[in-house]
């Protein structure tokens, strides 16, 4: 089975004194069937992005509303569309409720799908031992009702921080903080205790069924830099029932998300005077920048590169997790300013960029999946690294032409690189991202931005 994955600091810049209930017949407690109305929300001098905008806010972010369903007792965020990754994904969701909370009455419901993790965490715990606990899984299905805590027995991209900050960022809801820091910060223990098992500040990917593609789901899927990845026992804990659980490949992304969450945690634990919390975190920041800065970067390919668990070494192929590390602000000034140079030589520059795995490697294919094609969801976070780092016309260039595309060949899961035609699933969640670049400033050509008035 495959799954999906996967700012600027955050969108309270383009959604200054917004008054959303102003806005005539809105609808907020509607599903489906807005599309003028939805396209009120937004503003452009090209009516065709307005158009854009309201048609992904309905299908990417407003169909992706569920009612409870067996193993999720709350309302969730759907990843697919129909059948298709019927369940509730970490990385997907993220991307949704950012969008989400820009309506004003949806806090309960953002509530509600963050609780819905917090949920498995405790069903897990029962079942599970002391070193495994509270792990979130990559997706929780409502209709997996047998084995709701033995599958997923992996987790995927760290980004829950992340996705919880940008929430807050746009609708103040302490409630939700009060809610989420405890449980999202054991989550976050979780992962350095049982994806850092050498304590070097590296994170690797793994699955407690032993199945090695279950392990390379808790990252960009078939990155080629998995392609030698095993599963081996825990090299330091020796205790019963211990199993081959644990990748020996370390990597840029998940390693990049999980510094991110964990500067979303940190800002969130000081927001409410948590301050102790905001230290622990601090202290798994530091020490990860350093590990990441000394044995990942590459200067030859002037991005971050997987290296092996054990011995460090480097593995010679550069994805699109490669760029992930700029979001969280790991790379040196220096640094950022060769991977500003690299992105934009030809082994990046497909005609839509960023494909998945650079152009030069023997395994790209340009509409093969996370192997040369293009996700908008990573192009956008790749864009705001860029751009926090001051290289706006590099994050624009990255999200002109995924935007473009998107405007010439409709809002799908994934795309060629060299064609740009449409691949996977059509209105994916997380391809909300076409409106997140626009609205948070990304894009040099398409200028779009939330109505502030009554339209």
């Amino acid at each position: 089975m495959k799954r999906r994955k996967f700012l600027v600091n955050s969108m309270e810049g383009a959604l200054g004194g917004l008054i959303l209930s102003q806005i005539p017949g809105l609808g907020f407690g509607a599903v489906g069937g807005q599309s003028a109305t939805w396209n009120s929300l937004f503003k452009s001098d090209n009516p065709e992005l307005v158009a854009l905008a309201g048609d992904i806010f309905e299908k990417c972010v407003i169909d992706k509303i569920k009612p409870p369903e067996g193993t999720l007792a709350h309302r969730w965020i759907q990843a697919g569309t129909g059948e298709a990754f019927y369940g509730q994904w970490i990385w997907d969701a993220m991307f949704v409720v950012e969008l989400l909370a820009i309506l004003p009455d949806k806090k309960e419901l953002i509530r509600e799908v963050f609780q819905n993790y917090w949920d498995f965490q405790e069903r897990w715990n029962l079942k599970r031992p002391e070193y495994a606990h509270n792990m979130v899984p990559c997706m929780i299905e409502p209709r997996n009702t047998t084995t709701w805590n033995e599958y997923p027995a992996y987790s995927q991209i760290p980004i829950l921080g992340w996705g919880l900050e940008r929430v807050y960022n746009l609708n103040k809801d302490r409630e939700l903080l009060r809610q989420s820091l405890v449980p999202l910060e054991k989550f976050h223990e979780w992962y350095w205790r049982e994806r850092d098992v050498l304590d070097t500040g590296l994170i690797a990917v793994g699955s407690y069924s032993e199945n090695i593609q279950h392990g390379r789901y808790e990252t960009f899927d078939n990155e080629c830099n998995l392609d030698d990845l095993k599963l081996t026992a825990h090299p330091i804990r020796k205790g019963a029932g211990e199993g081959l659980w644990y990748g020996d490949i370390c990597l840029p992304g998940n390693t990049g998300y999980l510094i991110s969450s964990e500067q979303s945690l940190e800002r969130l634990a000081k927001e409410i005077g948590d301050h102790e919390m905001a230290a622990r975190r601090r202290k798994r920041i530091e020490k990860s920048v350093e590990a990441v800065r000394k044995h990942m970067w590459d200067e030859e390919s002037g991005c971050f590169l997987a290296v092996n668990r054990d011995t460090l070494e480097k593995i010679r192929v550069a994805t699109i997790g490669s760029w992930m590390p700029l979001m969280a602000e790991v790379p040196t000034r220096k640094m950022a300013r060769r991977m500003a140079e690299a992105i934009m030589t030809d082994h990046w520059q497909t005609p839509l960029p960023i494909p998945t795995v650079d152009r030069k490697d023997k395994r790209w294919i340009s509409n093969s999946y996370w192997r040369g094609d293009v996700w908008p969801a990573p192009n956008y976070q790749a864009a705001i690294g860029f751009a926090r780092y001051g290289y706006h016309d590099v994050a624009a260039d990255i999200c002109d032409k995924t935007i473009a595309n998107v405007l010439k060949n409709g809002v799908n899961e994934h795309y060629d690189s060299i064609t740009g035609q449409p691949l996977g699933v059509a209105y994916l969640g997380m391809t909300c991202t076409i409106v997140s670049m626009m609205i948070n400033n990304l894009s040099g050509k398409y200028k779009l931005s939330i109505a502030k008035n009554a339209i």
